[in-house]
């Protein structure tokens, strides 16, 4: 057989790119044509770095066939706007209480101005993008949010809310077009009232809402740690029995456990997969999909004991 031909160091460089490639071609055929829905949080939205990699990724996923559907929320942008209006925030249980000020704030900062510019960027980008806003197109409804206070009685929330529907003919067909829905986090009322709704619970409706395969939570967070503190105690692959099990012995905690029990709930309402990756690690969406090992947590139903991500049979 002939000898192979010597590699200089600009060749071997090209040569692993494209061995990049191979390994992901499995994953690209794989999820061609299937739903993720992406929520992506305000802690990412803040640093334009990972936000424009970010942008590229479901550029890049969409090209390759993904349907690829956006939630967004905007806490820290929010934050700045009610600190420039005067107006001090006020949490009840972890939910930002919404008064008719608040409220107006909240729609112009995430409903309006970062929802357009987040799809005139994905556009920018080389993406196709619809904005889906109350004053373009709203897909999502819901009801007042009730949460019970120590006492028993309910809280008051103000314009707080959840989703009770979504407007899956809407968003699956702007997805059959080749288009990129994004959704804040928002709902309207049966009354008409505007509704101002966590981000992580919008985005887990929708996933449900369209029969997702899968939903990826992007944050600050690199995902299920063991040791909060220790980054490489990362658990690459959940099941929900697991991930109750660590919540009951208090390895998931604080602010992952209301997290974590969303992701639960969701994978009971018929979505396959939950991903949770950092955001902030550039293309951190591409190598969390198209890559053996992936960067973040996967959770998956009890019933649904797929392989950890280290095998092939991952994902």
């Amino acid at each position: 057989m002939p000898a192979s031909p010597s590699v200089n160091k600009a060749q071997q460089k090209a040569i692993q790119k494209a061995d990049t490639l191979i390994e992901a071609l499995g994953w690209i055929r794989k999820f061609r044509d299937t739903t993720t829905v992406i929520k992506l949080g305000g802690s990412v939205v803040e640093h334009p770095d990972s936000l424009r990699h970010l942008l590229i990724d479901i550029v890049f996923l969409s090209t390759l066939g993904m349907r690829i559907v956006v939630v967004h929320g905007g806490g820290k942008a929010i934050n700045r706007a009610m600190d420039e209006a005067g107006i001090v925030p006020t949490w009840v249980q972890g939910r930002r209480y919404t008064d008719d000020a608040t409220l107006a704030i909240v729609e112009k900062v995430l409903a309006t101005d970062l929802n357009h510019e987040l799809a005139a960027t994905l556009e920018e980008y080389g993406g196709r993008a619809m904005s889906l806003n109350f004053l373009s197109t709203n897909v999502l409804f819901g009801d007042t949010l009730t949460l019970e206070g120590p006492d028993g009685r309910p809280l008051d929330l103000g314009h707080v809310g959840e989703v009770t529907r979504v407007d899956r003919l809407t968003i699956d067909n702007l997805m059959y077009a080749g288009q990129v829905p994004v959704i804040p986090s928002m709902a309207m009322g049966p009354d008409g009232r505007k509704l101002n709704v966590n981000a992580d619970t919008a985005a887990t409706a929708v996933a449900a809402g369209i029969g997702a395969e899968k939903l990826v939570v992007l944050s600050d967070i690199p995902g299920v740690l063991r040791d909060i503190n220790d980054p490489e105690s990362l658990i690459p692959h959940l099941t929900a029995a697991e991930a109750r099990k660590l919540i009951a012995d208090g390895t998931i905690a604080a602010g992952m456990i209301p997290k974590i029990e969303g992701c639960l709930q969701t994978l009971e309402q018929g979505v396959k997969k939950i991903h949770i990756i950092d955001g902030r690690l550039r293309h951190s969406l591409l190598l969390e999909i198209y890559t053996t090992s992936g960067v973040g947590t996967e959770l998956v139903r009890d019933e649904a004991l797929a392989s950890p991500k280290t095998t092939a049979g991952r994902r």
